[in-house]
């Protein structure tokens, strides 16, 4: 699940397309051949101009590359390239809210006016808003997405203030903790509340929580910083008609809900840390990998997953003008897999490449 402000590969596409049924594997260990050939497909179908992934199974580890970093040019997309991660943002600010649940700071059940007063419907917990089922309108929906429109707002800044106020001028979806629905909004109030109960902006909170003790340093919360520093490949689309590079924008229109720049290894660390449960106390390690049944697929920044073949697994995806990725680990960690796609001028179907890849990563 992305921030949907554009989907190169839909953002749900690496877990829901699974449901096209997926036969279960029977090597006991991944098949690095049949990883590359899947990446290639995704890359010679258009469905993406280049694609970098790292595989995990056991003590096996291996990164792999498909297709350019760049649209007239010939340089191969770098395996250590830097990205943006869209919604997978969402996963490390949901991290740090229930490391201040642990410690005392916030009451998972309590309304979120109680730290925030007068910001949102009274009758929303914290809980609903890391887990969907708040009931705000998604203010994604109310933004101008479409390629032609949103070139006119790439490099504007937006003030946390301005993405909730677009929200919060329409009514609730539905009643808070009825219904399940992928709203954005729901992570600018969670960066909120980092902030009111930290002192300190939510980016600090998640760089001195998260980035610096797991030295991700090629891992940052970028504000209105328009690169990507360091290696990366570059993204692209159609604008009137004709390819455009969206690689430079400015991703605070995201914020808390799908700012962040990383790498494979990087989120690697990151879910392996999260899933082992070394970021967060025991109580708290339950939640986050909590589903109900309104939301059956769906922790607490977390997506819960059963694949057809079995294997259940966690983890989240993220889109964002160019870049398409995925996060995904098997609970024991012992599978882990990490894939981002940056966008080209056509569109393909990656469907049956990326079946392949959750079939031999984790079936």
């Amino acid at each position: 699940m992305g921030i949907r402000l554009t989907a190169t590969i839909t953002a749900t596409s690496l877990l829901a397309l699974t449901t096209a049924g997926v036969a279960s594997a029977d090597t006991s260990s991944v098949d690095r051949a049949v990883i590359q050939q899947a990446l290639d497909q995704v890359t010679q179908s258009g469905a993406a101009l280049g694609v970098q992934a790292r595989v995990t199974d056991g003590r096996q580890r291996f990164t792999a590359v498909s297709g350019k970093a760049e649209l007239n040019g010939s340089r191969p997309v770098p395996a250590d390239g830097r990205f943006r991660v869209g919604s997978i943002t969402k996963t490390f600010v949901a991290t740090v809210v229930l490391q201040l649940v642990g410690e005392g700071e916030v009451d998972l059940d309590a309304p979120v006016v109680r730290y925030l007063p007068g910001l949102i419907d009274e009758r929303i917990t914290v809980r609903q808003v890391l887990q969907h089922t708040s009931g705000l309108y998604n203010y994604t929906q109310a933004l101008p997405l479409n390629p032609d429109e949103f070139e006119q707002i790439r490099y504007k800044h937006w003030e946390p203030a301005e993405l909730l106020a677009l929200a919060t001028s329409k009514p609730l979806d539905f009643d808070p903790g009825t219904r399940w629905n992928y709203s954005n909004t729901n992570y600018v109030v969670a960066g909120l509340l980092v902030e009111k109960i930290t002192g300190k902006p939510y980016e600090r909170a998640v760089e001195q929580r998260i980035l610096k003790p797991l030295r991700l340093k090629d891992t940052e919360v970028p504000g209105d910083k328009a690169a990507i520093s360091g290696p990366h490949a570059r993204a692209y689309w159609v604008v009137a008609g004709q390819p455009s590079e969206i690689t430079k924008m400015n991703p605070s229109v995201a914020w808390a809900a799908g700012e962040m720049i990383s790498t494979t290894r990087d989120l690697d660390t990151f879910i392996d840390a999260l899933a082992d449960g070394k970021l967060l106390k025991p109580a708290q390690q339950k939640e986050i990998s909590k589903t109900t049944a309104v939301s059956p697929g769906y922790g607490l920044g977390l997506q819960v997953e059963t694949l057809p073949c079995g294997a259940k697994v966690w983890g989240h995806g993220g889109g964002i003008p160019g870049y398409s990725s995925q996060l995904l680990t098997s609970p024991d960690t012992k599978q882990r897999f990490e894939l981002n796609a940056t966008g080209g001028p056509t569109q393909g179907n990656p469907g049956e490449a990326f079946n392949r890849i959750l079939t031999e990563v984790f079936c």
